[in-house]
């Protein structure tokens, strides 16, 4: 049997994780803003936390299920959702005349935008272990 700090703190711990790679990402970007024909990525990961909350704190699903009219019909197989993150190109920008589409302004702003997340859910983590702390030492005074 794990140990659980709390409900939430697994899924903090993977959002800092993605955000890290978000980062690299965006860093990655932007070291290659005089690169020919390079086309700045990002990675989408809020569905993947999404469902990982809907797992922990026993949301409903979503999907759709399936109508048993008669008792000879088989059970639905259940899948795993193995939802992963998305890498994808982040395009819509004009590309230069040598073909780079990285938007140095748009590349800082979600730098600064992904780098404020990831402050503010090392926080909340912190927060958690010092709540968790904070029972431990008022339970050895018992």
């Amino acid at each position: 049997m794990a140990f659980e700090i709390s409900k939430s703190f697994d899924i903090m711990e993977q959002a800092l994780h993605y955000r890290k790679i978000r980062q690299d990402m965006i860093a990655s970007n932007i070291a290659n803003a005089d690169t020919p024909f390079y086309r700045p990525r990002d990675i989408r990961f809020e569905d993947v936390l999404q469902n990982e909350i809907d797992k922990k704190f026993n949301k409903p699903s979503k999907k759709l299920e399936l109508a048993r009219t008669n008792p000879m019909h088989l059970e639905p197989k259940e899948f795993e959702d193995d939802l992963k993150p998305i890498v994808f190109f982040r395009d819509g920008h004009l590309a230069r005349n040598d073909g780079n589409s990285v938007d140095i302004d748009i590349e800082t702003t979600e730098m600064a935008k992904n780098n404020i997340a990831y402050n503010a859910t090392l926080e909340a983590l912190k927060k958690d272990i010092e709540i968790f702390k904070a029972v431990i030492d008022s339970s050895r005074n018992l």
